[in-house]
């Protein structure tokens, strides 16, 4: 608005003064007309010389003079005593003919100063703008609050809308038929959404449930079959390659239902938990695993670490990071944990060249030929810290390390 109302103050200003010029000297020839008329009644003002004491002055000329005068109007400044200080004025010029003798008539005004129009015109465009801005201020608060409440009163409820809360969103009513769209299509919108995670989310029980039984029923029959029946040594690898393949299918399924679990917020409730004891927790676990690898799984903590997070995904995303640097480390060497207030990591001397970061947080991307692993671990881990707004980064200096980062709160 500032730059629009200066441009039109420029315009306005310069069409403003154009309109005083021409009424000044339109005044200015009809006072030479008044002036003619006024020779016939009183002669002696073609005596007049004094431009202080008269507001015109005539001075005599001479015919070839006369013939080629021009009518000119310009500007000048003439001391003024009342004011003590020269003054605009404008001055039209004429030739006369009066009694067979010719005149150069002046005839004089004062005009606006150009100086004081400016400085008013600023003052008063000052004074719009501020009462504009003012007006639109008032009509914002006033008005347009008024008017957008239903629509922020819905933002707000979206904003904190979690579809695994089942929780109701009060859609306000209004008259405005756009917020009147705007609610329908919310509405139609969340009972899409609820609709469709309540299906995806039975969809993953029945799963777990259904997949898991007829796999653990397989494994039973077979194990009690290589129990009972006497096979030779083709058939006893066979049906241990097969008991291989089913124990890797379950554990894919269960790793599956849980990325899908996760992604799908189902893990709801959460709590602070101090990652220093579930640490020591994770590596009382692991310790025959390291014992039969001949490493040693030590802690480092220079402070205490307390997380806002659900404690069975706290558990599944330690867990699995200490087990892959276990599974993946070299025998007889140590890997060490370290536990700042806001960072947690973990380093194992594995293969002794950096890892693809592109790809290792994939799904079913393996860094070994091991066969009993899903892949699915580190995926796992990384879904688990995006949830909770924890950065999960690889670096490799001589040895691999994975940092978990967590947001200051």
């Amino acid at each position: 608005m500032l730059p629009l109302i200066t441009v039109w103050a420029f315009v306005f200003y310069y069409a403003m003064l154009n309109e005083i010029y021409d009424s000044l000297d339109d005044g200015l020839e009809n006072q030479k007309d008044i002036l003619i008329g006024r020779l016939k009644t009183e002669p002696n003002i073609i005596e007049h010389r004094n431009v202080k004491k008269n507001n015109h002055v005539f001075t005599p000329i001479n015919k070839k003079k006369h013939k080629h005068f021009k009518e000119n109007f310009r500007d000048t400044l003439i001391y003024v005593q009342s004011e003590d200080e020269l003054e605009a004025m404008r001055i039209y010029s004429s030739a006369i003919k009066h009694n067979n003798a010719y005149y150069k008539l002046d005839i004089i005004t004062s005009m606006v100063e150009e100086d004081d129009l400016i400085e008013s015109l600023i003052t008063y465009l000052l004074g719009l703008y501020v009462i504009l801005i003012l007006s639109i201020l008032i009509l914002n608060n006033l008005l347009l609050k008024r008017l957008w409440k239903p629509f922020y009163h819905l933002i707000a409820q979206l904003q904190t809308f979690k579809i695994e809360d089942n929780t109701p969103i009060t859609l306000p009513k209004s008259n405005i038929e756009e917020f009147k769209l705007l609610n329908t299509a919310v509405n139609t919108l969340l009972q899409k959404s609820t609709h469709s995670y309540s299906a995806q989310k039975q969809f993953i029980e029945n799963a777990a449930h259904e997949l898991q039984t007829p796999l653990a029923i397989t494994i039973n029959k077979l194990e009690l079959f290589l129990e009972n029946t006497p096979l030779n040594d083709k058939q006893l690898k066979d049906i241990g390659t097969a008991l291989d393949n089913l124990g890797r299918l379950t554990r894919l399924n269960k790793s599956l239902l849980l990325l899908s679990k996760i992604e799908n917020q189902q893990f709801v409730n959460v709590e602070t938990i101090p990652f220093n004891t579930l640490t020591e927790k994770v590596i009382a676990d692991f310790e025959d695993l390291a014992n039969h690898k001949n490493m040693r799984l030590q802690i480092k903590a220079s402070n205490d670490l307390n997380f806002k997070i659900n404690q069975d995904l706290a558990v599944i995303m330690l867990t699995n990071l200490v087990k892959n640097a276990l599974v993946h480390g070299k025998r007889n060497n140590t890997i060490t944990i370290t536990i700042q207030s806001h960072m947690w990591s973990i380093i194992n001397y594995g293969t002794p060249h950096q890892l693809d970061q592109n790809l290792l947080f994939t799904r079913f991307k393996k860094t070994t030929t091991n066969t009993k692993s899903t892949g699915l671990g580190l995926s796992i881990a990384k879904a688990i810290a995006t949830k909770y707004a924890i950065e999960l980064n690889y670096d490799y200096n001589d040895a691999h390390i994975f940092k978990l980062t967590f947001p200051k709160k």
